[in-house]
């Protein structure tokens, strides 16, 4: 490992350590100080660190396996008891999203396939963020936090499909549908056999388990990265295969004692060292380098990517369950982006390159100024959305007994 780089990650932990510590004095979550960290850091500000090669592995392990470890922590039957609600969430907060970050991208002046591009970066959610949010709130356990988790997944997947759709469109003009059938069915057997590994295979292997000489640690990272390669063969990011992994890595499979050990262990690891690294890592991609007349445009931008994520995520939780404080909660729960927002939209401006070159489009799928105004986007709804939930949740939960609330005044 070079020096650079080692001195790299020393200055990352230390000044994340430092703020992190700052904000949850401030009674908000460390992510912000991890964030706020980067942004000192990294090329916004002073430019110490620039993104490596060695910092990026480091800050994927450090997605990948904060999702593994938010799947140990969640109970896959409150996904399953909530899986309408998380699929009505999921919709309503892709689709509204969706359809006002069109209408602005084209007042603003964006072509078509612009406006489409946009659209989407403005409708993802970011599961490893709201993960992490949900943890440091401590709210993660309630019905609430499977919801906002539950959406989040699917969001990820209703994402892949759109992007999909509108690669296509772009590449030939038209909607492939027969690689569209062959994704779905391709998803729809990832998750088939993930249950059954899960439910069949795994058990069968963890009770000969233990934790002499590591092989308990050892075969948690096993099933973590193959379940994330397998959700990668099928198009789906590989954090949605981590996820899936430590939810059958669970108290109900490891024998309790290997449990709680690999709890302390990917706990540590996660929070004191591959954590920061990936959420100061998030914010090397901001820039402020953006032309005096895009400012209204961002604006406009974040203000469509916060309404529409409320309104769309907490309108059908309010239909469906009557209860304001639920949907305004999981409201703002879902409005974190961040991960999956940098992969959409550098993706757009790479496939832009060879599209522009052999003639088929006339104009870039997206402009420098429309990622960086994506990237800010991103950015500006991950500082919101633990703050908002931080205001919300006291004056929420002043005069309510529900299971989050009861959470929050225990963290």
């Amino acid at each position: 490992m070079e020096p650079k780089i080692i001195i790299n990650i020393i200055l990352i932990l230390l000044v994340a350590w430092l703020l992190g510590d700052l904000f949850q004095r401030l009674r908000l979550p460390r992510l912000l100080g991890e964030l706020v960290a980067g942004l000192l850091l990294g090329p916004p500000l002073l430019g110490w660190v620039q993104p490596r090669e060695g910092l990026t592995v480091l800050a994927d392990l450090g997605i990948f396996f904060l999702m593994f470890y938010s799947g140990m922590e969640m109970d896959p039957r409150e996904l399953l008891e909530h899986f309408w609600v998380c699929l009505a969430v999921a919709v309503g907060g892709f689709v509204l999203p969706f359809a006002m970050g069109y209408g602005v991208a084209i007042l603003f002046g964006a072509t078509v396939f612009q406006a489409l591009f946009m659209a989407m970066g403005l409708s993802v959610t970011a599961l490893a963020v709201q993960a992490r949010v949900l943890q440091d709130m401590e709210i993660h356990h309630s019905k609430v936090g499977h919801i906002i988790i539950g959406a989040a997944i699917v969001d990820d997947i209703l994402a892949l499909v759109a992007f999909s759709i509108l690669t296509g469109l772009a590449k030939t003009g038209q909607v492939d549908f027969i690689r569209i059938l062959i994704l779905g069915a391709e998803v729809i057997a990832f998750f088939g056999g993930t249950i059954l590994l899960g439910h069949f295979v795994l058990p069968k292997i963890t009770r000969r388990l233990t934790d002499r000489e590591a092989k308990g640690f050892t075969f948690a990272l096993l099933a973590a990265l193959i379940m994330g390669y397998l959700a990668e063969m099928v198009g789906l990011h590989l954090i949605i295969g981590a996820f899936l992994a430590g939810q059958f890595v669970r108290k109900e499979v490891v024998e309790p004692d290997l449990y709680r050990r690999l709890h302390d262990r990917f706990f540590n690891i996660i929070y004191g060292f591959l954590g920061p690294i990936f959420f100061v890592s998030l914010s090397f991609f901001v820039t402020l380098a953006l032309p005096r007349q895009d400012w209204g445009f961002l604006a406009a931008v974040v203000a469509v990517a916060l309404v529409g994520k409320v309104g769309g995520c907490g309108l059908p939780v309010f239909l469906i369950r009557r209860n304001w404080r639920e949907a305004l909660i999981i409201g703002l729960g879902m409005n974190g982006r961040g991960a999956v927002e940098l992969i959409v939209a550098k993706s757009v401006l790479l496939l832009s390159i060879p599209l522009l070159q052999q003639g088929v489009i006339k104009h870039p799928l997206l402009t420098d100024s429309q990622f960086t105004i994506l990237i800010l986007m991103a950015f500006i709804t991950t500082l919101i959305a633990p703050v908002s939930l931080r205001v919300a949740v006291p004056p929420l939960c002043s005069d309510s007994d529900q299971d989050f609330c009861q959470l929050w005044r225990g963290s």
